[in-house]
Protein backbone atom coordinates (compact mmCIF):
# COMPACT_ATOMS: atom_id res chain seq x y z
CA UNK A 1 0.00 0.00 0.00
CA UNK A 2 1.43 3.37 -1.04
CA UNK A 3 2.12 6.09 1.52
CA UNK A 4 -0.78 8.39 0.48
CA UNK A 5 -3.14 5.43 0.58
CA UNK A 6 -1.84 4.29 3.96
CA UNK A 7 -2.33 7.77 5.37
CA UNK A 8 -5.87 7.95 3.98
CA UNK A 9 -6.64 4.54 5.44
CA UNK A 10 -5.56 5.55 8.93
CA UNK A 11 -7.21 8.97 8.82
CA UNK A 12 -10.55 8.10 7.26
CA UNK A 13 -11.20 4.34 7.57
CA UNK A 14 -13.48 4.54 10.59
CA UNK A 15 -15.51 7.46 9.29
CA UNK A 16 -15.87 5.85 5.86
CA UNK A 17 -17.08 2.54 7.31
CA UNK A 18 -19.46 4.41 9.60
CA UNK A 19 -20.89 6.41 6.68
CA UNK A 20 -21.21 3.35 4.44
CA UNK A 21 -22.77 1.24 7.19
CA UNK A 22 -25.22 4.02 7.98
CA UNK A 23 -26.19 4.27 4.32
CA UNK A 24 -26.55 0.57 3.55
CA UNK A 25 -27.40 -0.83 7.02
CA UNK A 26 -24.92 -3.63 6.52
CA UNK A 27 -21.55 -3.61 8.28
CA UNK A 28 -20.09 -6.51 6.29
CA UNK A 29 -21.08 -4.83 3.01
CA UNK A 30 -19.48 -1.58 4.19
CA UNK A 31 -16.21 -3.33 5.07
CA UNK A 32 -16.10 -5.32 1.82
CA UNK A 33 -16.91 -2.32 -0.37
CA UNK A 34 -14.29 -0.16 1.29
CA UNK A 35 -11.68 -2.90 1.03
CA UNK A 36 -12.34 -3.16 -2.72
CA UNK A 37 -12.16 0.63 -3.06
CA UNK A 38 -8.74 0.61 -1.39
CA UNK A 39 -7.62 -2.17 -3.73
CA UNK A 40 -8.66 -0.10 -6.75
CA UNK A 41 -6.88 2.96 -5.32
CA UNK A 42 -3.54 1.15 -5.49
CA UNK A 43 -3.58 1.47 -9.27
CA UNK A 44 -5.92 4.45 -9.71
CA UNK A 45 -3.77 6.72 -7.54
CA UNK A 46 -0.66 6.21 -9.64
CA UNK A 47 1.24 8.47 -10.00
CA UNK A 48 -0.78 11.20 -8.22
CA UNK A 49 -3.48 10.67 -5.58
CA UNK A 50 -6.75 12.64 -5.83
CA UNK A 51 -7.13 16.02 -4.14
CA UNK A 52 -9.62 14.57 -1.64
CA UNK A 53 -8.67 10.91 -1.04
CA UNK A 54 -11.45 10.24 1.49
CA UNK A 55 -14.14 11.56 -0.87
CA UNK A 56 -12.73 9.44 -3.71
CA UNK A 57 -12.77 6.32 -1.55
CA UNK A 58 -16.32 7.00 -0.37
CA UNK A 59 -17.63 7.52 -3.92
CA UNK A 60 -15.99 4.35 -5.23
CA UNK A 61 -17.04 2.26 -2.23
CA UNK A 62 -20.61 3.55 -2.55
CA UNK A 63 -20.74 2.51 -6.23
CA UNK A 64 -19.37 -0.93 -5.32
CA UNK A 65 -21.94 -1.37 -2.55
CA UNK A 66 -24.81 -0.19 -4.79
CA UNK A 67 -23.77 -2.65 -7.49
CA UNK A 68 -23.77 -5.51 -4.99
CA UNK A 69 -27.17 -4.54 -3.59
CA UNK A 70 -28.67 -4.28 -7.07
CA UNK A 71 -27.20 -7.59 -8.19
CA UNK A 72 -28.58 -9.22 -5.05
CA UNK A 73 -32.01 -7.71 -5.80
CA UNK A 74 -31.91 -9.02 -9.36
CA UNK A 75 -30.99 -12.52 -8.15
CA UNK A 76 -33.79 -12.41 -5.59
CA UNK A 77 -36.30 -11.22 -8.18
CA UNK A 78 -35.41 -14.12 -10.48
CA UNK A 79 -36.69 -16.57 -7.88
CA UNK A 80 -40.06 -14.80 -7.41
CA UNK A 81 -43.20 -14.92 -9.52
CA UNK A 82 -43.47 -11.12 -9.64
CA UNK A 83 -40.63 -8.72 -10.42
CA UNK A 84 -39.13 -6.74 -7.57
CA UNK A 85 -38.36 -3.08 -8.30
CA UNK A 86 -34.71 -2.11 -8.19
CA UNK A 87 -33.89 -0.19 -4.98
CA UNK A 88 -32.98 3.43 -5.32
CA UNK A 89 -30.14 5.11 -3.52
CA UNK A 90 -32.67 7.06 -1.46
CA UNK A 91 -34.28 3.82 -0.28
CA UNK A 92 -30.89 2.64 0.89
CA UNK A 93 -30.26 5.73 3.00
CA UNK A 94 -30.69 5.30 6.71
CA UNK A 95 -33.78 6.84 8.30
CA UNK A 96 -33.56 9.44 11.05
CA UNK A 97 -30.80 8.18 13.34
CA UNK A 98 -31.20 8.47 17.13
CA UNK A 99 -27.43 9.02 17.46
CA UNK A 100 -26.33 12.25 15.73
CA UNK A 101 -22.82 11.08 14.82
CA UNK A 102 -22.00 8.35 12.29
CA UNK A 103 -18.86 7.11 14.07
CA UNK A 104 -20.57 7.00 17.47
CA UNK A 105 -23.62 5.31 15.96
CA UNK A 106 -21.42 2.57 14.53
CA UNK A 107 -19.64 2.13 17.87
CA UNK A 108 -22.99 1.64 19.63
CA UNK A 109 -24.05 -0.77 16.89
CA UNK A 110 -20.91 -2.92 17.18
CA UNK A 111 -21.28 -3.10 20.98
CA UNK A 112 -24.25 -5.45 20.54
CA UNK A 113 -25.31 -7.36 23.70
CA UNK A 114 -25.30 -10.64 21.76
CA UNK A 115 -21.50 -10.34 21.50
CA UNK A 116 -19.49 -11.45 24.54
CA UNK A 117 -18.59 -8.44 26.72
CA UNK A 118 -14.85 -9.17 26.41
CA UNK A 119 -15.07 -8.91 22.64
CA UNK A 120 -17.39 -5.93 22.13
CA UNK A 121 -14.89 -3.14 22.59
CA UNK A 122 -12.15 -5.13 20.86
CA UNK A 123 -14.32 -5.77 17.79
CA UNK A 124 -15.33 -2.12 17.63
CA UNK A 125 -11.73 -0.94 17.84
CA UNK A 126 -10.79 -3.31 15.04
CA UNK A 127 -13.69 -2.46 12.72
CA UNK A 128 -14.37 1.20 13.46
CA UNK A 129 -10.99 2.54 14.51
CA UNK A 130 -8.78 0.28 12.41
CA UNK A 131 -6.46 -0.71 15.27
CA UNK A 132 -4.42 -3.86 14.72
CA UNK A 133 -4.97 -7.01 16.75
CA UNK A 134 -1.58 -6.46 18.36
CA UNK A 135 -2.46 -2.90 19.43
CA UNK A 136 -5.80 -3.96 20.89
CA UNK A 137 -4.27 -6.93 22.73
CA UNK A 138 -1.64 -4.65 24.25
CA UNK A 139 -4.32 -2.16 25.35
CA UNK A 140 -6.36 -4.87 27.11
CA UNK A 141 -3.29 -6.68 28.51
CA UNK A 142 -4.13 -10.02 26.91
CA UNK A 143 -1.97 -12.22 24.64
CA UNK A 144 -2.44 -11.47 20.95
CA UNK A 145 -3.63 -15.05 20.07
CA UNK A 146 -6.30 -14.79 22.79
CA UNK A 147 -7.55 -11.48 21.42
CA UNK A 148 -7.55 -12.84 17.87
CA UNK A 149 -9.71 -15.78 18.97
CA UNK A 150 -12.17 -13.42 20.65
CA UNK A 151 -12.50 -11.39 17.46
CA UNK A 152 -13.11 -14.51 15.39
CA UNK A 153 -15.78 -15.73 17.83
CA UNK A 154 -17.44 -12.30 17.80
CA UNK A 155 -17.58 -12.30 13.99
CA UNK A 156 -19.08 -15.81 14.00
CA UNK A 157 -21.64 -14.74 16.58
CA UNK A 158 -22.70 -11.86 14.38
CA UNK A 159 -23.06 -14.20 11.39
CA UNK A 160 -24.98 -16.89 13.32
CA UNK A 161 -27.30 -14.43 15.04
CA UNK A 162 -27.95 -12.49 11.86
CA UNK A 163 -27.02 -9.23 13.54
CA UNK A 164 -27.28 -6.52 10.92
CA UNK A 165 -26.66 -2.80 11.03
CA UNK A 166 -29.33 -1.38 13.32
CA UNK A 167 -28.55 1.74 15.31
CA UNK A 168 -29.94 1.20 18.82
CA UNK A 169 -32.47 3.61 20.27
CA UNK A 170 -32.19 5.27 23.69
CA UNK A 171 -33.72 2.29 25.49
CA UNK A 172 -30.74 0.14 24.41
CA UNK A 173 -27.93 2.58 25.14
CA UNK A 174 -27.42 1.70 28.82
CA UNK A 175 -26.64 -1.99 28.21
CA UNK A 176 -24.03 -1.07 25.60
CA UNK A 177 -22.56 1.93 27.38
CA UNK A 178 -19.67 0.30 29.23
CA UNK A 179 -18.31 -1.27 26.03
CA UNK A 180 -18.75 2.05 24.20
CA UNK A 181 -16.83 3.92 26.89
CA UNK A 182 -14.09 1.28 26.92
CA UNK A 183 -13.76 1.68 23.15
CA UNK A 184 -13.43 5.46 23.45
CA UNK A 185 -10.92 5.01 26.29
CA UNK A 186 -8.60 2.85 24.19
CA UNK A 187 -9.03 4.94 21.04
CA UNK A 188 -8.02 8.06 22.96
CA UNK A 189 -5.07 6.26 24.54
CA UNK A 190 -3.85 5.39 21.05
CA UNK A 191 -3.92 9.09 20.17
CA UNK A 192 -1.40 9.61 22.96
CA UNK A 193 0.72 6.57 22.15
CA UNK A 194 3.45 9.01 21.10
CA UNK A 195 4.16 11.84 23.51
CA UNK A 196 4.55 14.27 20.62
CA UNK A 197 1.04 13.52 19.39
CA UNK A 198 2.22 12.74 15.87
CA UNK A 199 1.67 8.98 15.81
CA UNK A 200 -0.63 7.25 13.30
CA UNK A 201 -3.69 7.66 15.56
CA UNK A 202 -3.03 11.24 16.73
CA UNK A 203 -6.15 12.49 14.95
CA UNK A 204 -8.30 10.45 17.34
CA UNK A 205 -7.65 12.96 20.14
CA UNK A 206 -9.76 15.79 18.73
CA UNK A 207 -12.30 13.34 17.37
CA UNK A 208 -12.76 11.82 20.83
CA UNK A 209 -13.41 15.29 22.22
CA UNK A 210 -16.13 15.76 19.62
CA UNK A 211 -17.65 12.31 20.14
CA UNK A 212 -17.72 12.61 23.93
CA UNK A 213 -19.34 16.03 23.62
CA UNK A 214 -22.10 14.39 21.56
CA UNK A 215 -22.38 11.60 24.09
CA UNK A 216 -22.85 14.04 26.98
CA UNK A 217 -25.73 15.61 25.05
CA UNK A 218 -27.29 12.19 24.48
CA UNK A 219 -26.85 11.09 28.12
CA UNK A 220 -26.53 14.29 30.18
CA UNK A 221 -27.16 12.57 33.53
CA UNK A 222 -24.83 9.58 33.10
CA UNK A 223 -21.87 10.19 35.46
CA UNK A 224 -19.40 7.92 33.67
CA UNK A 225 -20.11 9.64 30.35
CA UNK A 226 -19.54 13.04 31.94
CA UNK A 227 -16.41 11.78 33.68
CA UNK A 228 -14.85 10.30 30.55
CA UNK A 229 -15.53 13.52 28.66
CA UNK A 230 -13.87 15.43 31.51
CA UNK A 231 -10.85 13.09 31.57
CA UNK A 232 -10.24 13.55 27.86
CA UNK A 233 -10.37 17.32 28.21
CA UNK A 234 -7.95 17.33 31.13
CA UNK A 235 -5.55 15.05 29.25
CA UNK A 236 -5.82 16.97 25.99
CA UNK A 237 -5.28 20.26 27.84
CA UNK A 238 -1.81 19.05 28.82
CA UNK A 239 -0.73 18.15 25.29
CA UNK A 240 1.21 21.41 24.63
CA UNK A 241 3.55 20.66 27.55
CA UNK A 242 4.10 16.97 26.92
CA UNK A 243 7.17 17.40 24.71
CA UNK A 244 10.27 19.53 25.19
CA UNK A 245 12.12 21.57 22.58
CA UNK A 246 14.12 18.53 21.46
CA UNK A 247 11.02 16.40 20.88
CA UNK A 248 11.48 14.30 24.03
CA UNK A 249 8.58 13.35 26.29
CA UNK A 250 8.11 15.40 29.48
CA UNK A 251 6.69 13.40 32.43
CA UNK A 252 3.52 14.84 33.94
CA UNK A 253 5.23 15.89 37.17
CA UNK A 254 7.75 17.94 35.16
CA UNK A 255 5.28 19.63 32.81
CA UNK A 256 4.84 23.40 33.02
CA UNK A 257 1.18 24.14 33.93
CA UNK A 258 1.53 27.56 32.28
CA UNK A 259 1.48 25.78 28.91
CA UNK A 260 -1.72 23.86 29.57
CA UNK A 261 -4.96 24.75 27.76
CA UNK A 262 -7.05 26.61 30.37
CA UNK A 263 -10.23 26.48 28.27
CA UNK A 264 -10.18 22.68 28.07
CA UNK A 265 -9.41 22.47 31.79
CA UNK A 266 -12.43 24.64 32.57
CA UNK A 267 -14.63 22.43 30.35
CA UNK A 268 -13.33 19.36 32.15
CA UNK A 269 -13.97 20.88 35.57
CA UNK A 270 -17.57 21.70 34.67
CA UNK A 271 -18.23 18.18 33.39
CA UNK A 272 -16.58 16.61 36.43
CA UNK A 273 -18.63 18.77 38.80
CA UNK A 274 -21.81 17.39 37.23
CA UNK A 275 -20.54 13.82 37.51
CA UNK A 276 -19.49 14.26 41.15
CA UNK A 277 -22.94 15.60 42.03
CA UNK A 278 -24.55 12.41 40.67
CA UNK A 279 -22.18 9.58 41.63
CA UNK A 280 -18.87 10.60 43.23
CA UNK A 281 -17.58 7.04 43.77
CA UNK A 282 -17.97 5.66 40.24
CA UNK A 283 -14.69 4.41 38.67
CA UNK A 284 -14.46 6.85 35.80
CA UNK A 285 -15.48 9.73 38.06
CA UNK A 286 -12.58 8.93 40.40
CA UNK A 287 -10.22 8.57 37.43
CA UNK A 288 -11.30 12.01 36.19
CA UNK A 289 -10.73 13.37 39.70
CA UNK A 290 -7.07 12.30 39.50
CA UNK A 291 -6.66 14.25 36.26
CA UNK A 292 -8.41 17.24 37.83
CA UNK A 293 -6.04 17.14 40.78
CA UNK A 294 -3.08 17.37 38.41
CA UNK A 295 -4.69 20.19 36.43
CA UNK A 296 -5.21 22.19 39.63
CA UNK A 297 -1.42 22.57 40.02
CA UNK A 298 -0.78 26.30 39.50
CA UNK A 299 2.91 26.20 38.53
CA UNK A 300 6.08 24.13 38.55
CA UNK A 301 7.06 25.91 41.76
CA UNK A 302 4.17 24.16 43.52
CA UNK A 303 5.02 20.53 44.43
CA UNK A 304 2.91 17.82 42.76
CA UNK A 305 -0.13 16.80 44.85
CA UNK A 306 1.13 13.24 45.40
CA UNK A 307 -0.66 12.57 48.70
CA UNK A 308 -4.04 13.63 47.32
CA UNK A 309 -3.48 11.60 44.15
CA UNK A 310 -2.52 8.49 46.15
CA UNK A 311 -5.68 8.84 48.24
CA UNK A 312 -7.84 8.99 45.11
CA UNK A 313 -6.07 5.93 43.68
CA UNK A 314 -6.84 4.06 46.90
CA UNK A 315 -10.51 4.96 46.50
CA UNK A 316 -10.41 3.93 42.83
CA UNK A 317 -8.91 0.51 43.62
CA UNK A 318 -11.79 -0.11 46.02
CA UNK A 319 -14.24 0.05 43.09
CA UNK A 320 -12.04 -0.94 40.11
CA UNK A 321 -9.02 -3.01 40.99
CA UNK A 322 -6.93 -3.73 37.91
CA UNK A 323 -3.19 -3.88 37.08
CA UNK A 324 -3.07 -0.55 35.24
CA UNK A 325 -4.68 1.29 38.15
CA UNK A 326 -2.26 -0.34 40.59
CA UNK A 327 0.70 0.49 38.33
CA UNK A 328 -0.30 4.16 38.20
CA UNK A 329 -0.87 4.12 41.97
CA UNK A 330 2.70 2.86 42.44
CA UNK A 331 4.04 6.04 40.84
CA UNK A 332 2.30 8.13 43.51
CA UNK A 333 3.20 5.62 46.22
CA UNK A 334 6.90 6.07 45.43
CA UNK A 335 6.63 9.78 46.22
CA UNK A 336 4.68 9.28 49.44
CA UNK A 337 6.01 6.01 50.93
CA UNK A 338 9.29 5.57 49.04
CA UNK A 339 10.56 3.66 46.01
CA UNK A 340 11.02 0.36 47.87
CA UNK A 341 7.32 0.17 48.75
CA UNK A 342 6.39 1.15 45.19
CA UNK A 343 8.67 -1.47 43.62
CA UNK A 344 7.18 -4.13 45.89
CA UNK A 345 3.71 -3.12 44.68
CA UNK A 346 4.80 -3.22 41.03
CA UNK A 347 6.49 -6.61 41.37
CA UNK A 348 3.33 -7.97 42.99
CA UNK A 349 1.34 -7.34 39.81
CA UNK A 350 0.49 -10.60 38.11
CA UNK A 351 -0.96 -10.58 34.60
CA UNK A 352 0.51 -12.10 31.42
CA UNK A 353 -0.14 -9.01 29.32
CA UNK A 354 2.12 -6.87 31.52
CA UNK A 355 5.17 -8.48 29.92
CA UNK A 356 4.43 -6.53 26.73
CA UNK A 357 3.05 -3.40 28.42
CA UNK A 358 5.61 -0.64 27.94
CA UNK A 359 4.54 1.58 30.89
CA UNK A 360 5.05 -1.35 33.28
CA UNK A 361 8.72 -1.68 32.30
CA UNK A 362 9.25 2.10 32.25
CA UNK A 363 7.83 2.56 35.76
CA UNK A 364 9.78 -0.40 37.09
CA UNK A 365 13.00 0.87 35.48
CA UNK A 366 12.59 4.26 37.10
CA UNK A 367 12.06 2.74 40.55
CA UNK A 368 15.07 0.44 40.17
CA UNK A 369 17.19 3.38 39.05
CA UNK A 370 16.21 5.50 42.06
CA UNK A 371 16.99 2.56 44.37
CA UNK A 372 20.50 2.33 42.91
CA UNK A 373 19.94 -1.04 41.23
CA UNK A 374 21.65 0.01 38.03
CA UNK A 375 21.95 -3.36 36.32
CA UNK A 376 18.29 -4.23 36.76
CA UNK A 377 17.26 -0.69 35.82
CA UNK A 378 19.25 -0.86 32.60
CA UNK A 379 17.64 -4.18 31.69
CA UNK A 380 14.18 -2.76 32.39
CA UNK A 381 14.85 0.30 30.21
CA UNK A 382 16.10 -2.01 27.46
CA UNK A 383 12.89 -4.03 27.69
CA UNK A 384 10.76 -0.87 27.47
CA UNK A 385 12.71 0.32 24.43
CA UNK A 386 12.24 -3.06 22.74
CA UNK A 387 8.47 -2.51 22.76
CA UNK A 388 8.57 0.12 19.99
CA UNK A 389 7.74 3.33 21.87
CA UNK A 390 6.82 6.50 19.99
CA UNK A 391 9.62 8.88 19.07
CA UNK A 392 9.12 11.25 22.02
CA UNK A 393 8.94 8.45 24.55
CA UNK A 394 11.90 6.67 22.94
CA UNK A 395 14.07 9.75 23.42
CA UNK A 396 13.09 10.02 27.08
CA UNK A 397 13.73 6.31 27.74
CA UNK A 398 17.12 6.47 26.02
CA UNK A 399 18.06 9.49 28.11
CA UNK A 400 17.11 7.71 31.31
CA UNK A 401 19.00 4.57 30.23
CA UNK A 402 22.06 6.69 29.55
CA UNK A 403 21.82 8.13 33.06
CA UNK A 404 21.93 4.59 34.44
CA UNK A 405 24.86 3.62 32.20
CA UNK A 406 26.89 6.75 32.98
CA UNK A 407 25.77 7.11 36.56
Amino acid sequence: MSDPLSASFRAARGQLIAALAARFRDLDLAEDALAEAFARAVTAWTPVPPCDPAAWLYRVATRIALDRVRHAAVRAAATLSEPVPEPTAEQLMIEACPIPDERLALIFTCCHPAIHPEARAALTLRVVCGLTTEEIARAFLVPEPTLAQRLVRAKRKIARAGIGYAVPGPDAWAERLDAVLSTLDVAYAQAHADGAGVGPYAAYAREMLRITATLTQMMPDEPEVLALAATMRFAEARRPARVDGKGSMVPLSKQDPARWDKVLIAEGQALLARALAIAPARPRVLAALIHAEWCSRPSLAEPPPWSAILAIYDALIAVRDDPITRLNRAVALAEVAGCAAALEAVDALDMPGLASFLPYHAVRAGLLHRLGLSGEAHAAYQRALSLAPGEAERQWLERRRAEVTNG
